[in-house]
């Protein structure tokens, strides 16, 4: 016993001893256990870092042109390529009507289908895969139509995307369809039925209607009879960002984004590779960076195409042979608005950010508020903003807190807002001078 005591104590006074050795300070600059990774990290590294490191603000003049009053608003961002001019609308738009399209938003289904303006009518999808045609002066419902497969439940998928071209509406869904209807009955001309989801946006030009999927691949259809006319693969991704981004066309070329951060440039015509690129990096402490997807629809405008992802990345191509111009360490969350010396977009992180469309430099920054709740711990559910768009000379975001907001394009700075009756939705589409946002709540809200 006595032994064991000794040894007891021997043990007690070695820990003792260790005890009083002076602990090894690490040098280096300290944070607060809660402080985000990419505040710790250098701006080098490409994070975000502390404001009071930010670069400065800068006001730049910026030449966005005359105000075109379009008659319509043809797809998801407005055109085949995606690039518009500045369009007309009034300094202080009000709202003229609202409309139920049918279910809004819940904890299984959602709204992600931007809304679409032809030949006088609004098209809209809710969260249940119902599409409704709306009268663009007055709101009132022309026509409704449940485009679910037979057998198939209206919940068991969300999603899809729409244009119109050639005298037809073209409807992709969460179903892996590709549909044709008629305008001004809702009657259904033909369908197509894909290998995998198809949840992004059709783009339609010169009789064809180009597609690309979430399995990796992307379809060139006759817009007459619903054939394949081409096909082409791509790389597969095991994750997405809901309402999926559509295919870019030009005269030439067809740039197809795939949820893996490729881009393909291929013949519109035969289907012939171009050139393929990807949109690559990872913005330092935010777990959704590692979804890889395009989500800045690619945007073909003056000899370049601009690409955003949700990993913090938008890079503009050279369109003849792909070659990269510049890489911001900013990602777009929905097509770029590209206006003389500007590139605007919707950073990954919630910021309105310009940049210079000839070097990718960041001129300024606004932050529009990324979480619902500012506290750390209760940062989880993110609040959604959908543009810009140029509009009356400003460029107008709508956002799922409820509000529009407008902005200065030479320095950023706040012009105004006007209130929803729920939060934005999908992105915005304006046309005839007037702003149509889908809402939460299974409305389109019309300003004018």
């Amino acid at each position: 016993m006595a032994r064991i005591l000794g040894l007891m104590g021997a043990v007690a006074l070695v820990g003792a001893l260790a005890s009083c050795e002076r602990a090894t300070i690490l040098s280096g600059q300290r944070f607060d256990t809660r402080t985000p990774l990419d505040e710790t990290l250098p701006a080098s590294e490409g994070a975000r870092v502390p404001d009071a490191a930010l670069p400065e603000n800068r006001s730049l003049p910026v030449s966005v042109g005359a105000a075109v009053s379009n008659a319509d608003w043809s797809h998801r961002a407005g055109s085949p390529s995606h690039a518009m001019p500045n369009l007309a609308l009034s300094a202080a738009p009000q709202r003229i009507w609202a409309a139920a399209i049918g279910a809004g938003d819940n904890r299984r289904n959602r709204i992600a289908t931007a809304p679409i303006v032809s030949g006088g009518k609004v098209f809209a999808m809710d969260a249940r895969n119902r599409l409704t045609a709306l009268a663009a002066a007055s709101g009132g419902v022309v026509w409704t139509l449940d485009v679910t497969p037979t057998g198939e439940s209206s919940e068991a998928a969300s999603g899809g995307g729409l244009a119109a071209g050639d005298g037809k509406l073209f409807v992709t869904t969460g179903f892996g369809e590709l549909l044709a209807l008629n305008p001004a009955s809702g009657a259904v001309l033909w369908r197509q039925r894909f290998d995998g989801p198809v949840s992004g946006a059709p783009t339609v030009v010169g009789g064809t209607v180009y597609v690309s999927g979430r399995d990796g691949a992307g379809w060139a259809v006759n817009a007459a009879d619903g054939k394949l006319t081409w096909v082409q693969g791509g790389v597969r991704s095991g994750a997405g960002v809901t309402g999926g981004v559509a295919p870019a066309v030009s005269d030439r070329l067809v740039v197809l984004p795939y949820s893996s951060g490729q881009v393909i440039a291929l013949d519109r015509t035969s289907g012939e590779v171009k050139w393929q690129a990807a949109v690559v990096g990872q913005r330092a402490g935010r777990a959704a960076a590692f979804v890889s997807e395009v989500s800045g629809d690619p945007v073909i405008t003056g000899g370049k195409v601009y690409v955003g992802s949700a990993a913090g990345r938008t890079a503009a191509f050279a369109a003849d042979t792909g070659a990269m111009l510049w890489e911001a360490r900013e990602g777009a969350m929905g097509p770029v608005w590209p206006a003389g010396n500007a590139v605007f977009l919707i950073s990954d992180i919630g910021d309105l950010v310009r940049l210079d469309a000839t070097t990718g430099e960041t001129v300024w920054s606004v932050p529009m508020g990324h979480f619902v709740k500012d506290k750390v711990k209760r940062q989880r559910d993110v609040r959604a903003h959908f543009g810009p768009i140029m509009a009356g000379g400003r460029l107008v975001v709508a956002s799922s807190d409820g509000l529009v907001r407008f902005y200065a394009p030479d320095s950023g700075a706040p012009l105004g807002m006007i209130e929803m009756q729920s939060g934005a939705a999908a992105p915005p589409a304006v046309a005839g001078g007037t702003l149509f946002v889908v809402t939460e709540n299974g409305q389109v809200q019309a300003f004018r």
